[in-house]
């Protein structure tokens, strides 16, 4: 899990580079990134997250966190200068990082880890998402064969499969939310270093989404 976040966390700061440059702004953000992961694995370790006696849990807060500042560079002046220089491919191509993820859960489903309904194997379809993102990005943008909608309808639907799998994971935490009793309850994700998927590997996805369709509805719709 560690490894693979930080392979991400370079692709996430190749995207960065690519539309910052070589300048302070760019340090700066990835400092600001290095922080939270940092922030992340010190509560982690802590148990800060695994303390589902309270609402709304905490590993939601890690997931809702970053989503008004990722709302605010999409709709800032100097985000759209930001994106404009970012490749519309890359940002598409990350996307499929969740193919490994959504393994991931499957296998800790098979150990008995995680409850079914958090997999492929039962409400969890996020793994679309993640097939769906090379073939999006290679033929709306670099062969350019299919129709700039496309990626809108990508980018909607890739949305609703994070939020339903995000709707679920929620609804198997042991809070008075919980409407899956099946076991085990969705503890894992509140623990070290788990968390790094609803506190870096969700927002990354919701992020990539939202920035793509700011992309499309300022260059790339015709």
């Amino acid at each position: 899990m560690i490894l693979f976040c930080l392979l991400c966390f370079a692709c996430l700061l190749l995207i960065v580079w690519k539309g910052l440059g070589r300048s302070a702004t760019f340090i700066g953000v990835s400092l600001l990134l290095a922080a939270w992961m940092i922030l992340l694995g010190v509560l982690g370790q802590a148990g800060f997250f695994s303390d589902f006696s309270r609402l709304p849990p905490r590993p939601g807060l890690a997931l809702l966190l970053p989503l008004p500042v990722v709302l605010w560079i999409a709709s800032s002046k100097g985000g759209k200068t930001f994106l404009k220089a970012v490749p519309p491919q890359w940002i598409i191509y990350l996307q499929s990082f969740r193919i490994v993820v959504e393994i991931m859960l499957w296998v800790k489903v098979s150990q008995g880890l995680l409850p079914v309904q958090m997999s492929f194997e039962g409400r969890n379809f996020d793994i679309l998402s993640g097939l769906a993102a090379l073939p999006v990005g290679y033929f709306c943008f670099v062969r350019k064969t299919w129709p700039s909608w496309a990626v809108l309808v990508y980018n909607i639907a890739g949305l609703l499969l994070l939020l339903n799998v995000t709707v679920i994971a929620v609804l198997s935490m042991p809070t008075p939310l919980r409407a899956f009793h099946n076991e085990p309850a969705n503890t894992l994700v509140g623990q070290f270093p788990f968390i790094y998927l609803p506190g870096f590997l969700v927002p990354l996805a919701y992020t990539l989404h939202i920035f793509s369709i700011r992309q499309w509805m300022f260059e790339f719709r015709k």
